[in-house]
């Protein structure tokens, strides 16, 4: 009886790697609630300077969740055996994550045009500081996705167990990035 028990606890346990990661983003998560409360506080002190978030933050928004759905999609293809689909769904994803880089730059290139520089008022250093950190985060999920790439295109297609944990993990880390950039916008939209 002890031994049924005990397989079924090893058999539930989040994998070690999974369970590194879900504390890595928790990490990330409080981060970012640390600039959020920091935003709040500094707003509240006066000298702030109001202004519209740029458009592109909501373009951004779409290109990001768009590249969510490829990727897990891709997922599905991967494990479903469909090679083709699954290459291409990955390789759009890689593009959507290169596309919301440059569409962030160029975002911040909106907020200099109508006079919000990274020193001209804390509220556009706070902009720039939370949606730049967020940028650094997606420069990691894109070289998640390079590697996921590699491996799709230089390896044998085959669904092992350590390929399968490999996608997950970026899989889960995309998400991630994806459902916290929606907390961003939704926190400036709602502070502005």
């Amino acid at each position: 009886m002890e031994i049924a028990v005990a397989k079924e606890y090893t058999r539930n346990r989040i994998h070690p790697k999974k369970f590194a990661l879900l504390v890595a983003c928790a990490s990330i998560l409080m981060m970012f609630a640390a600039f959020s409360s920091a935003y709040i506080v500094r707003q509240a002190a006066g000298n702030w300077l109001e202004f519209s978030m740029p458009s592109l933050f909501y373009v951004n928004t779409l290109v990001i969740v768009l590249s969510s759905i490829t990727l897990h999609a891709s997922y599905i293809s991967f494990k479903r055996g469909n090679a083709n689909l699954y290459k291409g769904l990955l390789v759009i994803t890689l593009l959507l994550g290169f596309a919301f880089l440059v569409l962030q730059y160029q975002a911040w290139q909106q907020m200099v045009a109508i006079g919000i520089e990274l020193t001209t008022n804390p509220s556009g250093s706070f902009v720039y500081v939370i949606s730049g950190a967020h940028a650094a985060h997606i420069l990691g999920g894109v070289a998640a996705l390079l590697i996921a790439l590699i491996h799709a295109f230089m390896l044998k297609y085959e669904v092992t167990a350590g390929r399968k944990l490999r996608f997950e993990l970026t899989l889960i880390y995309w998400h991630f990035v994806d459902f916290l950039w929606i907390y961003i916008l939704l926190f400036f939209t709602l502070q502005s």
